[in-house]
């Protein structure tokens, strides 16, 4: 039993790199994912990157890759039905 879950999954980079899909456990196909550029220090949302449909296997296949920084971050939220 978990005394606590994050309702999103949490991606940060210590390298430049571009992601063009990335995998979520235990997320059903066909749910809708809102994908959120955060501040690295704060955790605030800034702007919502993407909002995409998780694929077989939990994978998440963006539309455009997205080109993170060092140090930047990024969450994948899954909306509700």
């Amino acid at each position: 039993m978990n005394l606590y879950e994050d309702p999103h999954f949490t991606f940060r980079f210590a390298d430049d790199r571009l992601i063009p899909r990335f995998r979520l456990e235990g997320v059903e196909v066909g749910r809708r994912i809102l994908v959120v550029k955060i501040d690295p220090i704060t955790n605030a949302r800034l702007d919502v990157l993407a909002s995409v449909l998780v694929g077989d296997g939990g994978w998440v296949d963006l539309d455009e890759p997205l080109i993170v920084r060092a140090g930047e971050a990024f969450i994948a939220v899954p909306q509700s039905f």
